[in-house]
């Protein structure tokens, strides 16, 4: 192996090890504010995330750091703010999950993304039906079921509210194919977050305005957790970008890889830092389900090799796993 070689491989694997971390951050900051914080608010804290986002793109592109495309209201009214709008249901209701959810329960139910996303891409028309990824999606949907019915903690309202988040993405996935991909839009991560989180931020105003916004503003006695919040804001940004750096340099099977490598080690940390309990039955339905997922992208790979963005999205990492949109590399 030559010096270039090697070096190629170590800056992969150290994207690669970042992104992990900043998943890890991200979600394990996000589950202590909402529920050990007492900051039961989870638009506002999805508000401030796209505040904090929409703030540093627009200093970036403003200062002449990162040149903008060319998008005129049109194109923006009808390929971007449909999938904002999808985008800020997803954040809603992923985070708000977390208030009755455990952490390693929320990431068992994640493994359902590639079922929701193939059941869309039908009906939508961006996939066709094949025998061997139903039967692989069948296979994980038993799995997920099983570790559902396994879930000591199991609350109806959050795995409703994950469920949704899942819906939701899904859609967003596809419409990215059906309104970016095809016409041929590329966006960064800066430029992403400068023309979906304003937008996002918007949407998320009016559930806001109604849901959290009388009871934050009338409440006496709340602890506003500003330094964790700032902490989850910065950590959501890098790994926007982290995302980026990864997809530039690594394949859909190392991404896949990352993702499962992720996706344990935040099981065992929900049951080391916040005592989730975890019981065998789950264990098994999870495997079950990973093992169906795994076998779902190798094919997937195998028949397309699209670009490793699009097998990360279908994998459903979580929302700031990924850049808010992503065009073509």
């Amino acid at each position: 192996m030559s010096s270039e070689t090697y070096i190629h491989h170590l800056i992969t694997y150290g994207y690669t090890v970042l992104w992990i971390f900043l998943s890890a951050v991200v979600i394990l900051v996000n589950k202590f504010i909402l529920d050990f914080g007492g900051f039961h608010f989870p638009i506002a804290l999805t508000l401030s995330h796209m505040a904090f986002c929409s703030v540093v793109a627009t200093a970036l592109i403003r200062l002449g750091y990162v040149k903008p495309i060319e998008m005129d209201n049109t194109m923006y009214f009808n390929n971007v703010v449909p999938i904002a709008a999808l985008f800020s249901g997803t954040l809603w209701l992923g985070n708000a999950a977390y208030l009755y959810l455990s952490v390693s329960f929320i990431q068992m139910v994640k493994a359902q993304m590639p079922v929701t996303v193939f059941l869309t891409g039908l009906l939508l028309g961006t996939e066709r039906y094949s025998f061997r990824y139903a039967a692989n999606l069948v296979i994980v949907a038993i799995g997920v079921a099983t570790a559902s019915y396994g879930e000591i903690q199991f609350d109806l309202l959050g795995f409703t509210l994950q469920m949704g988040s899942i819906a939701t993405e899904s859609f967003r996935l596809v419409l990215i194919q059906l309104l970016l991909q095809a016409r041929g839009i590329k966006l960064n991560p800066v430029t992403t977050l400068y023309y979906v989180a304003p937008a996002c931020f918007v949407f998320l105003c009016f559930p806001f305005a109604f849901i959290e916004a009388p009871k934050l503003f009338t409440a006496t006695n709340l602890v506003v957790p500003y330094g964790w919040i700032i902490l989850s804001c910065v950590a959501a940004l890098a790994l926007n970008m982290s995302v980026f750096l990864l997809i530039g340099r690594s394949s859909a099977l190392t991404m896949n890889i990352a993702g499962v490598v992720k996706d344990c080690l935040l099981i065992l940390l929900s049951v080391v830092l916040y005592g989730s309990p975890v019981t065998s039955l789950q264990l098994a339905g999870y495997a079950l389900a990973l093992g169906g997922v795994t076998w779902y992208n190798v094919q997937k790979i195998q028949q397309t090799s699209p670009p490793a963005a699009v097998q990360a999205q279908e994998k459903g990492d979580d929302l700031e796993n990924k850049p808010l949109v992503q065009g073509k590399n």
